[in-house]
């Protein structure tokens, strides 16, 4: 079986797509046409490469900043699963008060 070669310049983009955009590291390695495993690979290649720059004092390191975006991500999908559940019980409760108004 013959391995893909793929230039650092095609491999610093996925990384940048990976790490700004968002997105699943799976869906972004299916989109690229990629392994998930050279993805993840290539991602923590940059993060250790970065966490070797000097940076001002208090600064997070890029390995840091992923962990919290990853852990915000997960309280936007709890907090606006709440937002919905409040949205629904408040059209509930006008229709109920509505019809006890007629």
């Amino acid at each position: 079986m013959k391995y893909k070669r793929y230039d650092e310049e095609f491999k610093k983009n996925a990384v940048n797509m990976l790490v700004i955009g968002g997105r699943p590291l799976k869906v972004l390695a299916d989109e690229l046409g990629v392994s998930d495993a050279a993805l993840r690979t290539w991602r923590n290649q940059y993060l250790e490469e970065t966490d070797r720059h000097p940076r001002g004092e208090g600064m997070p390191t890029p390995r840091e900043m992923a962990g919290e975006i990853g852990r915000l991500k997960k309280e936007l999908v709890h907090v606006t699963w709440q937002r919905d559940i409040l949205k629904k019980a408040a059209s509930i409760l006008s229709e109920k008060s509505q019809a006890g108004m007629l």
